[in-house]
C-alpha cells in the first residue's frame, strides 16, 4: 500500500502523469499542466455500478417512503423526492468530474480545508435552525448545511496524510495514538457541543480505522478497545452523565415498556414496520407504517420502511449491495501504490459501512436510538452530494490503481 518504503523503480507513461502530480503538490505555486490535473486510466466499474444501484434503489425507497409525510407537512407528495434528486443529480455530476481530477492535489487542500471545517463548526454552534436542543444545519436561505457531513471527509483527508507523512513514526505511541488522537479530539469535540452524539462516535471510528490500518501499535489499539468498552458500560448504566437527550434515549433503550408515544414511539412502530414486512415484503409503496406512525420516516428510519415493503429478501439483497462496496473499495486501496490514496479509500468506505451498520442496528432496536442516516437513502441534501463527492476521489484513485493493474 505504501510507496514510501519502496526502492526507486522504473514507471510507464502513464504512471509518470502520476509522478508528475507529486511534484504540483510539493511545488504548488509553479504552474500547472493538464497531465498534473486530471488522471489518466480507467475508472473502477464494479464500484462506480454498486454507487449508482445503490443511489437508484435509495431515491426510489425515499419516494416511497416520504410521500404521506411530505403531503401532510409540506402539501407536497414529492417534497423530499424532487430535492433530493436534484441534489442526487448534482452529485453524480461531481462524482463524474471528481473521478477525472488528479487525487494527490488534495494534499494541497488538505490545510484549507481543516480550517474552512473548523469554522463551520464552530459557526453552527452560534447560528443554526431552532431545532429544539440539536445545533446541526447552518440555514442559507432555502437550504440547510450540515457542517458534520463536511467534517467526516476532512477527518479522513486530515489524518490520511498525516499518517502518510508519518509511516515510519506509527508504531511509536506518540505519533501513532497520542497526535493522531488529539486531532481527533478536536473534531469529535465540536461535533459533540451540536448534540450530534452519533455523529461524534462515526468520526471517531472513522479514524481509529485510518490509525490502525496506518500501523499504529495493534497491542495499544487492544488497550484503547478494552477502556471504551468499560466506559460503554459504565454509561449505560448510569446515561444521566450524558446530555440529557443521548441519556433519555439510552433509558428508552432499557426500558422496553417505556411510554409508546414518547421516546419510543419512533423505534416501536419500526419494529413494527420490520415485523410485518415478512419474508417478501408487502410491495414497493405498500407500507402502512408509513402514514405518520414512524416519524420522519424518510430520514434514519427508512431502512424501516424498506424491510416492510421488500420484506427480508429485499433488505438482504440492498445490505449485500453495501458489503459489495466496501470489499471492492478495500481492493481498490489494496491495488493502490499510494499509502495516502490507500488510506482515503480505506476511510471513505469505513464511514460509509459504519454508518450503515448503526443505521441499522438502530432501527432494530440493537442500540439506542443516535439520530444517524443510512448512506445513499435517507433524506439529506449536504449529505448525498458529500457522498457521491467521496465517490468520485475513490473512483479517481481507482484510475491510478488501474494503470498499474487492468
Amino acid at each position: 500500500m505504501s510507496d514510501y518504503l519502496e526502492p526507486p523503480k522504473k514507471y510507464g507513461k502513464n504512471e509518470r502523469v502520476q509522478k508528475s502530480s507529486e511534484k504540483v503538490v510539493r511545488h504548488s505555486g509553479d504552474k500547472l499542466n493538464k497531465s498534473d490535473i486530471f488522471t489518466l486510466g480507467a475508472v473502477d466499474i464494479p464500484f462506480f455500478v454498486i454507487t449508482i444501484a445503490l443511489l437508484t434503489i435509495g431515491l426510489v425507497m425515499l419516494f416511497s417512503a416520504s410521500y404521506p409525510y411530505a403531503l401532510q407537512n409540506e402539501g407536497n407528495s414529492y417534497y423530499y423526492f424532487s430535492r433530493q434528486l436534484a441534489f442526487a443529480v448534482a452529485g453524480v455530476i461531481v462524482m463524474l468530474f471528481v473521478s477525472k481530477i488528479n487525487y494527490k492535489l488534495l494534499k494541497v487542500a488538505v490545510r484549507p480545508l481543516a480550517i474552512v471545517t473548523l469554522a463551520l463548526l464552530g459557526l453552527v454552534l452560534v447560528h443554526h435552525t431552532n431545532n429544539g436542543d440539536f445545533r446541526r444545519w447552518i440555514p442559507l436561505g432555502p437550504i440547510t448545511l450540515q457542517p458534520s457531513d463536511i467534517a467526516k471527509f476532512t477527518v479522513i483527508l486530515v489524518l490520511a496524510n498525516y499518517v502518510a507523512k508519518n509511516a515510519n513514526k506509527m508504531k511509536n505511541p506518540i505519533d501513532g495514538i497520542v497526535k493522531p488522537l488529539a486531532i481527533l479530539a478536536v473534531f469529535c469535540g465540536l461535533i459533540y457541543l451540536e448534540h450530534h452524539l452519533s455523529c461524534t462516535i462515526l468520526v471517531f471510528c472513522i479514524g481509529a480505522t485510518i490509525m490502525f490500518c496506518g500501523g499504529s501499535d495493534w497491542r495499544l489499539f487492544a488497550l484503547g478497545v478494552g477502556i471504551m468498552a468499560a466506559v460503554v458500560v459504565v454509561v449505560v448504566l448510569n446515561p444521566e452523565v450524558l446530555m440529557n437527550y443521548a441519556g433519555d434515549r439510552i433509558k428508552a433503550w432499557l426500558d422496553k415498556g417505556f411510554d409508546p408515544r414518547g421516546l419510543r414511539w419512533q423505534t416501536n412502530n419500526s419494529l413494527y414496520a420490520i415485523g410485518s414486512g415478512g419474508l417478501f415484503g408487502t410491495g414497493l409503496g405498500n407500507s402502512k407504517q408509513k402514514y405518520l406512525y414512524v416519524s420522519e420516516p424518510q430520514n434514519d428510519f427508512i431502512f424501516a420502511i424498506v424491510c416492510e415493503e421488500l420484506g427480508f429478501i429485499g433488505a438482504g439483497l440492498i445490505i449485500l449491495l453495501f458489503a459489495l462496496l466496501f470489499i471492492r473499495g478495500i481492493k481498490i486501496a489494496m491495488r493502490t501504490n499510494d499509502k495516502f490514496g490507500a488510506l482515503i479509500v480505506i476511510g471513505i468506505v469505513s464511514q460509509v459501512a459504519i454508518q450503515t451498520i448503526f443505521n441499522i442496528m438502530v432501527v432494530t432496536d440493537t442500540i439506542p436510538n443516535t439520530g444517524i442516516a443510512l448512506p445513499f437513502f435517507s433524506y439529506g441534501g449536504t449529505a448525498i452530494l458529500m457522498l457521491l463527492f467521496e465517490m468520485g476521489v475513490v473512483l479517481s484513485i481507482s484510475r491510478k490503481s488501474n494503470q498499474t493493474k487492468v
